[in-house]
């Protein structure tokens, strides 16, 4: 079994994560190869909080240009986790 904290790599903080934290929901990035159960047992186990679903998305890197050389940033996979009504929220995202 993999180490929950090589599953999840990062939070996510951006304007429209902070939106969604309101909503009991938290935004992740996570390994391209974790699926939504692997996912799941790594939010729960590190945060100790109760997950209801695990919403997964992959985002293709955009191309960069640096004068006339193009290459291309690395594509990653975000995780939006619910957690359920009665979970407590997670303390590393609160002020």
């Amino acid at each position: 079994m993999k180490d929950p904290r090589d599953i999840i790599r990062r939070p996510v903080i951006t304007e429209k994560s902070t939106e969604l934290m309101e909503q009991n929901k938290y935004v992740f990035e996570v390994d391209p190869r974790a699926n939504k159960v692997e996912i799941k047992k790594a939010v729960e186990q590190i945060f100790n909080v109760k997950v209801a679903s695990v919403n997964t998305m992959r985002v293709t890197g955009k191309v960069k240009r640096y004068g006339r050389y193009s290459g291309r940033r690395p594509e990653r996979k975000k995780a939006i986790v619910t957690l359920k009504p009665d979970s407590k929220p997670i303390e590393m995202f609160e002020v």
